[in-house]
């Protein structure tokens, strides 16, 4: 079933034709937007090179960015918005209720010497499906990573993971993705035989908007072809020799699904970078991907410990106790070193000056150790 198909069966259901896209849940997080009129309202259900497919919830059109978007400071559509049009133009997008955003291929350590970018997946999300497949996708540190990812961008996250059919003994890796993720959701299932598909349906409820994120070959778009009943992502087969899958996906669709609610599929993603960055000196929201070093962490002598060799730190005291893992804290110690850089890559304009600030902070710890020793 297509989104033309849901749309008009959703549509004699509802008080307007965009709650079947997520309006009405939408103008809850609307703030100051005056949401009374709807006449010229759209949300991008398409992103491509240079255009964008709108729909109203009654039809779809191809539409084109204002001159003004182009500028610098204006909001560019994402998938997922939802936007003012006048006839094939797109003129606003409206005030963003999350953003699901990396930072762009390439860029996780600098490499290019230049400005950072940012990389929009999705905007306007109730869940992010953390999809891994049970063969060589399934990888506990890259699960922290999504999670972090997931977590700084302010989202819900849901972990799916697939090709149950391929292992025998599939729910230790149920236990293991729980033992890294505490109080996320972890669904076992298989495209093949569609056992634990019918589970997913709850999260796709009437104006509810999921987006898929995972590597290429984890099976995306197969999961979203067994929730819609019919094939209409495009799939394709995983590489025998090195375990990895071609971008079938190769564009970011939102897609009505017959539930009620859409689905977001992504590209494959080769290179998990972050974006939204905390302070330096904190992974911020990210804690809440390790929770049981932040909970040992509020009991470290000082505010500011880095949990490396600072004197009375209760991190380093959980590691000797074998309350956490040396891989799970070397993972965390990993991502704030990251993140600390990211941060200062986003506040000065070139990596040199990252290194003379970076140098000029190391000083300053230098001498609060010394004194913090007298």
């Amino acid at each position: 079933m297509d989104n033309k198909q849901c749309i008009r069966t959703l549509e004699n259901t509802l008080e307007s034709p965009l709650d079947c896209l997520g309006w009405a849940l939408f103008k809850e997080h609307a703030g100051a937007f005056d949401a009374g009129e709807t006449g010229n309202t759209a949300r991008v259900i398409g992103v491509r090179k240079n255009s964008f497919v709108l729909s109203n919830g009654c039809e779809e059109w191809l539409a084109f960015p204002a001159g003004r978007l182009r500028q610098a400071g204006e909001t560019f559509p994402a998938a997922g918005d939802w936007v003012q049009f006048r006839e094939k133009l797109v003129t606003k997008v409206l005030p963003r209720k999350n953003t699901l955003s990396r930072g762009a291929a390439g860029l996780r350590h600098g490499k290019d010497g230049g400005a950072l970018k940012q990389q929009i997946m999705a905007t306007n999300v109730d869940t992010v499906f953390i999809v891994s497949g049970l063969d060589r996708d399934f990888n506990l540190r890259r699960l922290e990573r999504y999670l972090t990812l997931v977590y700084n961008c302010g989202m819900m996250p849901v972990i799916v993971l697939t090709k149950a059919d391929l292992q025998e003994g599939a729910q230790i890796f149920v236990y293991e993705a729980e033992h890294v993720a505490p109080g996320v959701p972890v669904h076992l299932v298989s495209a093949r035989t569609e056992a634990g598909i019918s589970v997913l349906e709850r999260y796709l409820e009437p104006g509810r908007t999921v987006v898929l994120v995972g590597s290429s070959g984890a099976g995306k778009s197969t999961l979203v072809n067994r929730l819609a009943g019919a094939p209409v992502q495009a799939t394709g087969e995983v590489s025998g020799s090195v375990g990895k899958g071609r971008h079938t996906t190769t564009s970011r669709d939102l897609i009505l699904m017959p539930q009620g609610g859409m689905i977001i599929d992504n590209p494959g993603i080769r290179e998990i970078a972050f974006w939204d960055m905390a302070e330096p000196g904190a992974l911020g929201a990210a804690t809440s991907a390790f929770p049981e070093i932040e909970e040992l962490a509020r009991g470290c002598r000082f505010a500011d410990c880095r949990h490396l060799h600072e004197p009375d730190c209760n991190v380093l005291q959980g590691l000797a106790d074998g309350i956490i893992i040396p891989e799970r804290l070397e993972s965390y110690r990993k991502m704030q070193r990251e993140m600390d850089y990211l941060a200062l890559r986003q506040e000065c304009h070139s990596s040199g000056q990252v290194e003379k600030k970076r140098r000029k902070d190391i000083s300053k710890q230098v001498k609060a150790l010394k004194k913090r020793h007298w």
